[in-house]
């Protein structure tokens, strides 16, 4: 079976596990900048940017990936969400982004492949594309609505040579996440598509939106039917929701989203909301509980955490939903589907 007929049949017998936060992780290592830099020669302090890690520290990272799968992550993500030319341009290390995005899935996929080969149980690799700093449907001068910083063929070119760099470093699967402009995600799908067929291979794009405010919007303004009604042609393995908000927070949009997508439901939200210190304090217990109140209603097919989660709540989680059945994916009638800002689905 291909990767994504391995995953659909493990996920209709049970709800899978994704992994957990990067960046947390990352930052109990306590690093320093040298670390970062590895030896190797920039000009600008590389402090902070976790996807160089790849490169300068990978048994960190290599380390974090085998932490979740000991946790009980049947996928893990790349250790890539800002590595693309335009993030990595605030670091000075845009022409290191292939060899970054190459050795990120290398790194995932050696751990993915021992831990199936010590249990026998399948694990996939998702090679993760996060938004950039930039957005294709929003202006960042107020005085000038129509101005754009980057335009779709600019940004589908810098998605497609992270998504080369990715599937060629043994990536199963192409999840991009954190989506705030729907503009930005179907560039990257566009992307991903050209890359797999460039590659001959089949693979599978995930995807997966972040909420910015109480209304269920996205920064595009997309509710998340709107969302999905947007990027359903795309046909993705999964979509879901991550960031935004904790498990509590983020159910009512996840319901709303669960009821309307026929295909796998993903979502990882953050360990609750930040404090004032921009830090983390929902402990993986009480993660776990929220996230259960979730399987009343038969929401998720795959379940991870975002934002200062840790192996200790991927842990609990994992026991949470252990005997729990997984959403059972819904058949819609076959209509005209549209979206606005709203959804609108044509009648007859």
């Amino acid at each position: 079976m291909s990767p994504a007929e391995k995953l659909k049949s493990i996920a209709a017998t049970r709800i899978m596990m994704l992994d957990g936060g990067y960046g947390t992780q990352i930052q109990a290592h306590r690093l320093e900048e040298a670390d970062f830099r590895g030896g190797m020669e920039f000009t600008h302090d590389q402090k902070g940017n976790n996807d160089i890690l790849a490169l300068t520290c990978p048994s960190v990272i290599a380390g974090i990936h085998r932490a979740y799968l000991d946790a009980g992550s049947d996928i893990i993500e790349t250790n890539t969400f800002s590595a693309n030319r335009i993030s990595q341009a605030d670091y000075g290390a845009e022409h290191l982004v292939r060899e970054i995005n190459v050795e990120s899935a290398r790194v995932a996929r050696e751990e993915a492949d021992a831990a199936e080969a010590r249990d026998g149980k399948p694990r996939f690799v998702a090679g993760a594309i996060g938004p950039t700093n930039k957005t294709l449907s929003l202006s960042p001068d107020v005085n000038d609505p129509g101005y754009r910083e980057v335009d779709f063929d600019t940004m589908r070119d810098v998605y497609r040579e992270q998504c080369d760099a990715l599937v060629e470093g043994g990536v199963d699967f192409i999840l991009i996440e954190t989506i705030f402009d729907t503009l930005n995600a179907k560039a990257a799908a566009m992307a991903a598509r050209d890359a797999a067929e460039a590659a001959g291979r089949e693979v599978p794009i995930m995807l997966s939106m972040t909420i910015t405010d109480m209304a269920g919007r996205n920064l595009s303004g997309h509710t998340v039917e709107a969302f999905w009604h947007a990027v359903r042609h795309i046909k993705p393995l999964t979509v879901g929701l991550n960031c935004s908000f904790g498990a509590d927070l983020l159910r009512p949009h996840l319901a709303a989203l669960a009821r309307q997508a026929d295909t796998l439901i993903m979502a990882y939200p953050n360990a609750g909301l930040p404090n004032d210190l921009g830090q983390y304090d929902e402990l993986p217990e009480h993660t776990a509980s929220l996230i259960g109140q979730w399987l009343e209603d038969g929401l998720i097919n795959i379940v991870g955490g975002c934002c200062g989660t840790t192996p200790g709540h991927i842990g609990a989680i994992a026991r949470a939903v252990a005997s729990a059945p997984p959403r059972a994916i819904p058949t819609l009638p076959v209509q005209t589907r549209l979206s606005g800002l709203e959804p609108f689905t044509m009648a007859a």
